[in-house]
């Protein structure tokens, strides 16, 4: 079947595969004749794994036959940050270096999930390298594009992830976030992201980046789409020390209830000053969807997206160390350099960004002790071109890369739960916003991302590009 006959959401594919409309194996096909065609010019895989795909469908399509039960993300196509083990691949993580290492011998937990759940894994996407960026752009794969306009980033580290939903070639993906790299990608192509709570999904068989600061999520096109696909992922698992056992939660059935109760603020000085007046504007109107007029200054967050360098750059080089000295030359030599910074960091300094880590998290709690949802732009600016180097800021001239995630980086240093949403602003080009809330509330960032979408502010990705 022809992939523009293909409904463009999760929900409606399950659905659709459920009722006997549609079978898997077409939809699989459809996709991976779509990925064939167009992801030359986007750079979003780096593996397709098409004969384990046409397997997974052929799976469901006789279990619809036998009349057993279907999961809820049945014949739906996803694809996995390549950083997530896929059983019988090497696990590259965006790497020139990984590329001897043996095969996964089991898939990631959260790919076992999806599996359970009755999706049909297309293969690995493409990824800035060791997750170590928020370009998109990774020099040994080439740059994984933006679907809404190619010439421009797609974001990262999770660029692929983004490029592949953005494009219509899958309507869910599955990334990783330590500084930005779900709510950057998702910013700049148009999309729906969410960070959980650090702890609240297993990294077990993920490629790690930064152990105290990394969590994994998944893009959508729809909110619907997005926590239909985190309530599968959820759950507790012991291969992860930072996993966290608290009860799984439904926060698909809580998208009704809106933003009924929800004491919404918006961030302001620090999470303004940085950023261009369409930033700004994106942010105003999701605030104006959830009736929010009230602003606050959050305290010490420069020292916040400071300690977060520190914590990044401390642990990503302790664990590149060997290969820093032996492989240096197969590294990009953007990322080798920063973690050669990081490897001659005083261990007092990222002591005193741990302590800190404590006392800005105590002064969240008070902020999140009277509002239950903070709004803030995901980025200072639209998807740059690729190959800039420099970005204005504050009206000076300033290196893009390390800034991309000013606004990202103090919230996923003490874990906060945000969903990222695209928000239509004049121009070409979408907009992201950060809704936050309290840890292991997802549920609320959830509900109120769907209130801004239904309220007709948010971005729409056309369903194929």
């Amino acid at each position: 079947m022809s992939s523009a006959a293909l409904p463009t959401s999760a929900l409606a594919i399950s659905a659709a595969i459920r009722s006997g409309s549609l079978s898997a194996t077409d939809v699989t096909r459809a996709a991976l004749d779509l990925v064939s065609a167009r992801d030359g010019e986007i750079g979003a895989f780096t593996t397709v794994t098409a004969e384990r795909a046409l397997n997974e469908a052929q799976a469901v399509d006789r279990l619809r036959a036998e009349g057993s039960k279907l999961g809820p993300l049945a014949g739906v196509p996803y694809g996995v940050k390549d950083l997530f083990d896929i059983k019988g691949l090497s696990t590259l993580a965006g790497s020139k270096i990984n590329r001897t290492r043996p095969p996964a011998d089991a898939d990631a937990v959260l790919i076992q999930r999806m599996t359970a759940a009755g999706a049909i894994l297309l293969g690995g996407l493409n990824m800035g390298e060791f997750a170590y960026d928020f370009t998109g752009e990774n020099a040994h794969h080439g740059p994984s594009r933006n679907p809404l306009d190619t010439k421009r980033m797609s974001g990262g580290s999770s660029g692929g992830s983004a490029a592949a939903v953005a494009a219509g070639f899958l309507p869910l993906s599955l990334g990783s976030d330590t500084n930005g790299s779900i709510r950057v990608p998702s910013a700049f192509c148009g999309l729906y992201g969410l960070k959980p709570t650090y702890g609240r999904l297993p990294r077990t068989g993920t490629f790690p980046f930064c152990d105290s600061l990394d969590h994994l999520g998944p893009f959508a096109r729809t909110v619907g789409d997005l926590a239909l696909c985190y309530d599968v992922l959820q759950g507790w698992d012991g291969g992860d020390v930072a996993c966290v056992d608290r009860p799984s939660e439904q926060a698909s059935q809580e998208l009704a209830k809106g933003a009924t109760g929800l004491r919404t603020a918006v961030a302001g000085g620090y999470f303004r000053r940085g950023a261009d007046p369409s930033a700004i504007a994106a942010v105003d109107r999701a605030a104006h969807a959830l009736g929010a007029s009230e602003e606050i200054d959050i305290p010490d967050v420069t020292r916040a997206r400071a300690a977060a360098f520190l914590i990044t750059n401390a642990e990503g080089s302790a664990l590149h160390l060997d290969n820093l000295r032996h492989r240096a030359e197969d590294f990009d030599p953007d990322t080798r350099d920063r973690f050669l910074a990081g490897a001659m960091l005083p261990a007092s300094w990222y002591i005193a960004a741990q302590r800190f880590r404590l006392q800005f998290e105590a002064a969240m709690r008070k902020v999140f002790s009277e509002f239950d949802i903070l709004l803030a732009p995901s980025t200072p600016f639209s998807a740059p071109l690729l190959g800039q180097k420099t970005m204005m800021l504050g009206g000076s001239e300033v290196p893009l890369r390390p800034n991309i995630g000013i606004f990202t980086q103090p919230i996923s240093f003490i874990g906060l739960p945000v969903a990222a949403v695209p928000v239509r602003v004049d121009g070409p080009m979408p907009y992201g916003v950060q809704v936050i809330a309290r840890p292991w509330r997802e549920d609320l960032c959830l509900r109120a991302a769907a209130v801004i979408e239904a309220a007709g502010v948010a971005h729409m990705t056309p369903s194929s590009l």
